[in-house]
């Protein structure tokens, strides 16, 4: 009797907490999501642990597979011109989850509001690709001149600026069709549980801040009878570590990050739990290049150069992630070889003492310290990485004096996006699967993704031309020569290219090692 009172003491203790509880019958996935989301609309979100939920909620004309490769969605049909500048869609017969139909005009209607600046859309770069564009972001021209047409309620043609062949991996991710309906009536407030429409496979049905995000399955979703899960719960696990335990404890049934250095105790003790593959990811330092510490390029490559990246891939980290040479990691479509750190092979004293005669040529030294904030995330191993960092700077010489700080994931990039900081750590996965997708961001068109404000007129001309040009091979040429000046400016530093890594219960299945870190609700189960 005492146990089972004990029992339903737990159960109401757990009830009033809010925890979730769902019909036994229901299939229900618990996911680990690192962040607190703070927006799910498809044209602000931009974060992955963003665009994941995203993911689920809003189907484009093509979405990710289980992988993160992009196949079509709302489009059934696709057909490009000879000359890759034109692309016609004809649309899957789907509805939105209010049950109005989903038309071509709906897809024009939401690359025209991505690319409204009323929008705020931090990221509309990625969609530049379309003709007439980056001229409607810039506020230079009306929307309607976008390159995007509804020829009639099941045909959308897509104009391009220059040849994309990787524009599935784009809109499999970004600028989604939104219900213009909806929006109309609720404005801002669209999005909230009570007033959202979706075309996704998952339904928002609640958000609590700070604890979780609830989906259920829509039945309206056009593909609903391929879709085994009946409801997600979607958890901010900013405390790595926490999130280990709950994943081993049963708790949730993944989560899409665990620490390297933890690498070797759970390949020992829970290696049915452990996914890791070659990743996409690139960790590094962005330097404000609008203050006067990270506007010196003597600085920035001095602090750069300063970074013991082998020790941080192979001691700190584990082994799990790599030690970072260039921007562009390996594992990407058109990526040449050339670009590198020039002074990746250098031994480490040499490199201290370059980096010292750097800053002291920039007027530091004994009398005239360099003192700066290396501010770091709650994640991607920076708590481990972050000190060692301070410490390789330290050793550059005693008047170098660094002090480290951590901050919320959020509002670590809203600092970076005002300019509130001079050095921080910093991360970037493409968006679609291209050399161009890592550069872009630090182009002079790039808005608020380019946290260094850093700009060089040489780096935008070869990344336009690179664009421009039809050839393949001289494409991927000239995009490693963009690459090379950006390395050589250091306004962000590579540290390591972060691998995939997730813990997922064996109960999941359909699971795959996305090196974009997306993995569709839709195409996962649970036994």
């Amino acid at each position: 009797m005492m146990r089972i009172w004990a029992a339903g003491l737990a159960g109401l203790a757990l009830a009033g907490c809010g925890a979730p509880s769902a019909d036994i019958s229901e299939r229900v996935l618990h996911r680990g999501n690192e962040l607190e989301p703070l927006s799910l609309d498809p044209h602000i979100a931009y974060i992955t642990g963003e665009r994941q939920i995203v993911v689920d909620l809003f189907a484009g004309l093509y979405q990710p597979d289980a992988r993160g490769r992009p196949v079509l969605a709302l489009a059934s049909e696709a057909a490009v011109s000879d000359d890759g500048l034109r692309w016609t869609f004809t649309l899957a017969d789907a509805v939105w989850s209010d049950g109005a139909p989903i038309t071509a005009q709906d897809v024009v209607f939401g690359l025209r509001r991505a690319l409204d600046p009323a929008t705020r859309n931090p990221y509309p770069t990625k969609l530049f690709v379309l003709r007439g564009a980056q001229a409607i972001s810039e506020g230079r021209a009306p929307l309607e001149t976008l390159g995007a047409e509804a020829l009639d309620a099941r045909t959308v043609v897509l104009h391009l600026e220059h040849p994309a062949p990787y524009l599935p991996s784009v809109l499999a991710v970004w600028g989604q069709p939104v219900p213009s309906h909806v929006i109309e009536t609720h404005g801002e407030d669209w999005t909230r549980p009570e007033h959202i429409v979706v075309s996704g496979a998952f339904d928002l049905v609640r958000w609590r801040s700070n604890d979780l995000i609830e989906l259920e399955r829509n039945d309206r979703f056009f593909d609903a009878d391929q879709v085994c899960l009946d409801r997600v719960y979607y958890y901010p696990t900013v405390d790595t570590a926490a999130a280990e335990r709950r994943v081993r404890n049963g708790e949730l049934d993944l989560n899409t990050e665990f620490t390297g250095a933890n690498l070797a105790f759970l390949r020992e003790r829970h290696d049915d739990l452990v996914d890791i593959s070659p990743g996409l990811v690139v960790r590094s330092i962005s330097f404000n290049t609008a203050s006067a510490i990270g506007g010196d390029a003597r600085v920035r490559t001095a602090l750069g150069m300063a970074i013991d990246r082998r020790f941080i891939a192979g001691d700190i980290l584990a082994g799990a992630d790599a030690a970072a040479t260039r921007y562009v990691p390996d594992g990407v479509t058109g990526r040449a070889g050339g670009p590198r750190l020039s002074y990746a092979d250098q031994a480490m004293d040499a490199r201290r003492a370059e980096a010292r005669r750097r800053l002291e040529a920039a007027g530091y030294g004994p009398n005239a310290p360099l003192a700066l904030t290396l501010y770091y995330q709650p994640s991607a191993g920076w708590p481990r990485v972050a000190p060692v960092i301070q410490q390789d700077w330290s050793l550059i010489a005693d008047w170098v004096e660094v002090e480290i700080a951590v901050r919320d994931s959020q509002l670590h990039y809203d600092a970076m996006r005002s300019g509130d900081y001079v050095a921080a750590t910093s991360g970037w996965v493409g968006d679609f699967d291209d050399p161009y997708a890592y550069l872009l961001q630090f182009g002079a068109d790039a808005g608020d993704i380019n946290f260094s404000r850093w700009s060089d007129p040489a780096y935008d001309a070869v990344l336009r031309a690179a664009l421009m040009n039809p050839d393949t091979q001289e494409r991927s040429e000239q995009l490693a020569r963009a690459e090379q000046i950006f390395l050589d400016a250091g306004p962000e530093t590579p540290v390591f290219i972060e691998s995939t890594k997730a813990l997922v219960s064996p109960a999941v299945k359909g699971w795959g090692s996305s090196p974009w870190q997306i993995n569709p609700s839709r195409r996962l189960c649970v036994e």
